[in-house]
């Protein structure tokens, strides 16, 4: 078995648990609950099983690259990108739940949308599967992005 086999879920394994760390915080401490929130927001069961979908469909994606993609400058640009991700995605659950910071969570989660475009247009060329993979991650982001403008307009 190839070792990307088991360390690219590994990390995805890690931002899924530290985000669900900074996550937890702002709700076990009652934050979460006592904001203003838009009446469509979906239950916290449904975000948690969308991402744990989208983290499946990213490790996807990630294994087909890092198995296809010749190690060129840009399959070093698609690895550096995905790294910056992760940190982008585990960033904004601290800024929000644990910090509190609507307005700079909402910057971070446009940023997060941003190098999820910029990886889904990296690995196009070499696979279109892992790519298109990635496209309801980009649209969830989005979509979580303009939720956090909604709480920060209510709040």
């Amino acid at each position: 078995m190839k070792l990307n086999y088991i360390v690219i879920p590994l990390i995805t394994i890690l931002v899924a648990v530290l985000g669900n760390l900074f996550t937890s915080s702002g709700i076990d401490s009652g934050w979460y609950d006592s904001i203003a929130k838009p009446a469509w927001t979906p239950a916290g069961s449904i975000i948690g099983a969308v991402w744990t979908l989208l983290f499946i469909l990213a490790t996807i994606s990630a294994l087909i690259v890092w198995n296809k993609a010749p190690r060129s400058r840009r399959f070093w640009w698609i690895v550096g990108v995905f790294l910056i991700n992760a940190v982008l995605n585990v960033f904004w659950s601290f800024l929000f739940f644990n910090q509190y910071l609507l307005g700079a969570a909402i910057w971070e989660a446009g940023l997060l949308g941003l190098s999820v475009v910029a990886l889904v247009v990296l690995i196009w060329p070499i696979s279109r599967l892992a790519s298109a993979l990635l496209i309801p991650y980009a649209a969830w982001v989005f979509f979580a992005a303009y939720l956090t403008y909604s709480v920060w307009i209510l709040n």
